[in-house]
């Protein structure tokens, strides 16, 4: 559905009516249900401001807003998401918030160069969901537990 006025076109918002508590279908008891349960959950994406130029005019300097990547001691990236927009807060109060599926949010990590994306940073728990499992996630695979252990597959 959209929303049409003016000779413009909005698009709905892909979580109406989102309180921004964690998704109920976010399960965060551990680190394989979180993997079984984040790519069609609904996280958060901080963009927080990152100070541009001093315009020419000697006016203020701009800035622009941009997604956060944390990099490790070993040198690698990762993209931060977060279950909640308190969570979120807690981590960072001047973030402003996108809310998108998990497995968008693994895809944006892949497009930036990241190999990992944290959940939760900063929380008594958080999660890291790395290499394979980002680019299961991405891939919109589904994780499985068999009785052989855990596999991801492709979605029928």
């Amino acid at each position: 559905m959209s929303v049409h006025g003016g000779g413009r076109s909005l698009a709905s918002p892909a979580f109406p009516d989102d309180d921004g508590s964690t998704d109920p279908t976010l399960d965060l008891t551990d680190d394989t249900t979180v993997l079984a349960t984040l790519g069609t959950a609904r996280v958060f994406v901080p963009v927080v401001a990152v100070l541009g130029e001093q315009a020419t005019d000697g006016s203020d300097k701009n800035s622009d807003m941009a997604a956060v990547l944390m990099t490790g001691a070993d040198g690698r990236t990762a993209l931060l998401a977060f279950s909640s927009i308190e969570t979120m807060t807690r981590w960072n109060p001047n973030s402003r918030p996108v809310p998108v599926y998990g497995r968008d949010a693994a895809r944006a990590a892949i497009s930036e160069g990241a190999s990992a994306l944290l959940l939760d940073l900063a929380q008594p728990s958080f999660s890291v969901v790395e290499t394979e499992d980002l680019e299961h996630l991405a891939a919109e695979h589904v994780l499985v537990t068999t009785p052989a252990g855990t596999a991801w597959v492709e979605p029928a």
